[in-house]
């Protein structure tokens, strides 16, 4: 059975070296990697001899599902993409499949059997569903019981007279946890980030950030709400935040 030869094209070198790393342990051939959408588009102006193109979602220029949403003759992609929200459009681009960063070995050996089966129809959005994980979710007080919040819905974390308090934006909703290092234990995967002593962050919900006074930044997580950072975590979060 000749090896599958895949494309990758990621902005994130990290991403692309993981990407071909677990490929070529996996028997595939990397026929090469792409930085961002424009060079996609040029190569895919040309014939190529290539199986699949594993395909992040957000880069600089045009994202990967904008690129596809206008090629025609493309080989079969993979869409690799942090963000599971965009699974259904996934799904309305032909995906033949979806892989969510970080990717693991034992979910891309799943993908790989498909391609390998020849099994490269789109799926399904009932089969897209079980592909994804389920969102990880938390209790939040509604009197005397708790319902339960989606996480990837919070911009942040803050603690306020010893209890941490969820928000989404400027809508704060009482959680049961006491100290903010219960949430980190919490979500280890997440890449939660300690802004100041008493707000947690999630990077992904940053809209934009200016400067602040004596080497501070303010991030926008909301068109109401702006969060100062400590001078001592300024450069990390500008690095975390940055596209």
């Amino acid at each position: 059975m000749q090896p599958i030869k895949a494309l990758i094209v990621d902005d994130e070198p990290l991403a692309r070296e993981r990407m071909e790393r677990l490929l070529e342990e996996s028997g595939c051939v990397v026929a090469g990697c792409l930085e961002n959408g424009v060079e996609l588009m040029e190569w895919l102006k040309e014939p190529h001899d290539v199986d699949v193109i594993f395909l992040d979602i957000q880069m600089p220029g045009p994202n990967g599902m904008e690129v596809m949403a206008e090629a025609k003759d493309a080989p079969p992609v993979v869409f690799v993409t942090a963000f599971s929200e965009y699974a259904v459009r996934a799904f309305e681009l032909a995906a033949v499949d979806y892989l969510l960063k970080p990717v693991f070995e034992d979910r891309l050996a799943k993908c790989l059997q498909r391609l390998r089966d020849h099994a490269l129809r789109p799926l399904s959005p009932a089969e897209l569903r079980a592909l994804l994980p389920v969102p990880p979710r938390f209790p939040i007080v509604a009197g005397d019981g708790e319902i339960y919040m989606d996480l990837h819905l919070v911009t942040h974390f803050e603690l306020k007279d010893d209890r941490v308090w969820a928000y989404r934006g400027p809508e704060g909703f009482l959680t049961r946890w006491t100290f903010l290092s219960d949430v980190e234990d919490a979500f280890p995967e997440e890449g939660l980030l300690r802004i100041q002593r008493h707000i947690l962050l999630r990077p992904g919900m940053v809209k934009g950030c200016r400067p602040a006074s004596t080497g501070r930044i303010k991030v926008l997580v909301h068109p109401r709400v702006e969060l100062t950072v400590s001078r001592a975590m300024t450069p990390m979060t500008r690095d975390r935040i940055r596209p």
